[in-house]
């Protein structure tokens, strides 16, 4: 088979894929996200209940993958787990059911977080008998029993919550969500700063995973492989977004075919304009892997403007925010970037791009091409052509610039990839 026609082959079956991405869904919980097919889905506490457990999902190669993860208790097994949501100042309550197999034991800790309690008294960590091995980042719960942590969100921000027990076998094996603490200033704020504002309807999660399919195959075969699978010999071979791949990561909130996996990463919104769009979006990105993730959103320069649930700023307030090309998430790190698109040129058939722009007939045409290059503008598609193009918006790439990470078990062109799209000025015809 030559190269050219593989490359058809495989570009042929992600555009099927991707159509299916786009099809309505339904799912019992999609009333969740009837405010919003994109952008994130918030957990609104501050008292919340999850529950470890096992489950599975699946890759964008069609295959599926034995994980854990943390679930709302009593709702059921979903990767990541739930982006819990709290203001400024709550004490927040996290009940731990422990349904791991095996008989393991399992936690949550909160990095950014302090004076965290776990039933009543101070979380502290955990050891294998008198003097033995560190077992436990912080106080566990048993096999089949619970624990219940607080704390008081004393500070804004992007953070991570995961597990802390066993962590270079629980994280990657999916134990792991965001949390998301509101600023005094409002829920439109990511911090007490004015220039932190954002559109409430643009805001979006960018949650970067990574699997080793060889890890969670020994789990899934019993105790015995999972304990003695050998982390030197640790690779990852999937790298998720969401904890979804492409082209699943660019279908809704909840897509009917992904049950076990609710959070879509297509960022959608609308030009900037200082009287009708002032405000720009935020995207929250967090590394819970073990690389450094250089995500790349192509046409959007962010803006970062805090890290770590720490705004950028001096000890007398300065903005120490600055624009980034390529978003370099270190594992561990979250980072909060607002972002704004300009249509600079304000291009449109009365107003033409200066160059004589190809026949129709003569040109590549994409999936996500309406026909014509102005933004709200429709034309007739040359006989055979499909599109996915709705009312003339815009598409734009983004993903990660470690291209070796664009990949699913050898399957290129998967991975952390998602779009962006702009829709025209309101009003428009736009679903």
């Amino acid at each position: 088979m030559t190269t050219s026609r593989f490359k058809w082959i495989t570009w042929t079956l992600v555009s099927i894929l991707i159509v299916l991405a786009f099809a309505p869904f339904a799912h019992p919980q999609s009333a969740r996200a009837a405010s919003g097919a994109t952008g994130i889905v918030c957990t609104n506490g501050p008292v919340f209940s999850l529950t470890a457990q096992a489950g599975y999902i699946q890759m964008p190669d069609m295959n599926t993958m034995y994980m854990w993860s943390y679930g709302a208790t009593g709702v059921g097994f979903q990767h990541p787990g739930p982006v819990l949501c709290v203001n400024e100042g709550d004490t927040v309550t996290v009940t731990l059911v422990n349904s791991l197999p095996y008989s393991l034991s399992s936690s949550i800790i909160f990095p950014g977080q302090e004076n965290v309690m776990a039933n009543g008294v101070s979380a502290a960590p955990e050891f294998n008998g008198t003097g033995g091995a560190l077992s436990s980042l912080t106080t566990s719960a048993p096999s089949g029993g619970s624990v219940t942590y607080s704390f008081v969100a004393s500070h804004p921000g992007t953070f991570i919550y995961e597990s802390g027990t066993d962590p270079k076998t629980q994280v990657p094996m999916g134990l792991f969500g965001a949390l998301i603490v509101r600023p005094t200033a409002g829920s439109n704020f990511v911090y007490n700063r004015p220039d932190s504002r954002f559109t409430p309807d643009e805001e979006f999660l960018a949650l970067l995973s990574e699997v080793d399919p060889y890890q969670h195959q020994a789990w899934s075969n019993g105790l015995n492989q999972g304990r003695n699978y050998n982390l030197n010999n640790y690779q990852a071979r999937y790298w998720l977004i969401n904890g979804r791949g492409f082209p699943d990561s660019v279908a809704d909130n909840y897509a009917s075919w992904l049950p076990a996996q609710p959070y879509g990463a297509l960022a959608r919104i609308h030009p900037y304009d200082a009287s009708a769009h002032p405000y720009p979006a935020v995207e929250r990105f967090i590394n819970v892997g073990s690389e450094e993730y250089p995500f790349h959103p192509h046409g959007q320069n962010g803006l970062v403007i805090g890290r770590d649930g720490n705004p950028l700023e001096g000890p007398g307030g300065e903005d120490l925010s600055f624009e980034k090309f390529d978003v370099n998430i270190g594992p561990g790190q979250t980072w909060d970037v607002i972002f704004k698109w300009h249509d600079a040129e304000n291009y449109s058939p009365s107003n033409p791009i200066p160059v004589t722009i190809p026949d129709l007939v003569n040109m590549t045409i994409g999936m996500f091409y309406g026909g014509s290059p102005y933004l709200g503008v429709k034309e007739t598609m040359p006989p055979g052509v499909s599109t996915l193009n709705q009312c003339g918006e815009y598409y734009i790439i983004s993903h990660n610039h470690a291209l070796f990470q664009l990949d699913a078990f050898g399957q290129t062109m998967s991975g952390p990839i998602t779009y962006l799209r702009i829709d025209p000025p309101t009003p428009n015809n736009c679903n």
